[in-house]
């Protein structure tokens, strides 16, 4: 089964990190956020990852070289301009035309404790259903980026809370795709912007909401709250290896 992790990203708010590595392999917790979802993607069954590389991309080849230490077996889909997300996922989908789906793809900067095994099980389900079927994504929750201040009706501020969860949900990063969607995705561009809102508009996408841990690392204080969340988890008798 097939991943695909959109690994070019520069991460200018990461700086001075990314300076020499692209953001998906800055380091948390001793390892690269990359080596963190390929664990959890071999976890899900996942046998086979393209890594969609762009800026600083032989640092990403140079670490997973062809994946055997990693238990995979790696691919590289290499752009020679930026194409985007969208533009980028479709070029990795041509390398593996003959792939029946789903696939997964994600964005290389997420850390997750979501199972990718979920997505896949209802992207089946979804397909049986209804065979035009064609990306099941992630959902969590969104987190107020403010402190929330609560008043009474005389206007006396009675607690303030902090890191609130809202009533929304917000798109993880992950999905379960049908290959085929590679005809829908744009040669240059967002598929956010572009073809998820073709695919819903058509019904033919699900969310499948979680509430596990989920961050994307976008600055020094995600990275610092990702490394909180993992002290004590990646030792050599829980990880299984010393890569």
């Amino acid at each position: 089964m097939f991943a695909l992790i959109l690994a070019g990203g520069q991460g200018e708010r990461l700086r001075p990190l990314t300076d020499k590595v692209p953001k998906p392999m800055v380091q948390v917790g001793g390892r690269p956020i990359l080596w963190h979802q390929v664990r959890r993607l071999t976890a899900a069954g996942i046998t086979d990852v393209v890594f969609l590389v762009g800026y600083l991309g032989e640092a990403v080849e140079e670490y997973f070289g062809d994946g055997k230490d990693f238990g995979i077996r790696a691919h590289y889909s290499r752009e020679d301009c930026p194409l985007g997300r969208g533009g980028a996922l479709k070029m990795g989908l041509n390398l593996i035309q003959d792939v029946v789906g789903p696939v997964i793809a994600t964005n290389g900067d997420v850390i997750t404790d979501a199972d990718a095994g979920l997505l896949i099980k209802d992207y089946r389900r979804r397909l049986s259903a209804n065979p035009a079927h064609a990306a099941s994504i992630l959902a969590v929750p969104m987190a107020s980026p403010y402190g929330i201040v609560d008043s009474d009706a005389s206007g006396v501020v009675r607690q303030f809370r902090e890191k609130i969860t809202l009533p929304l949900w917000i798109n993880g990063g992950m999905y379960a795709l049908d290959p085929g969607i590679r005809e829908l995705l744009p040669d240059r561009g967002d598929h956010e912007t572009t073809t998820f809102p073709e695919l819903a508009a058509a019904g033919r996408m699900s969310a499948v909401q979680t509430t596990s841990f989920w961050r994307s690392v976008d600055s020094l204080k995600d990275l610092r709250e990702v490394e909180e969340r993992l002290v004590g988890e990646l030792t050599p008798e829980t990880d299984g290896t010393d890569l």
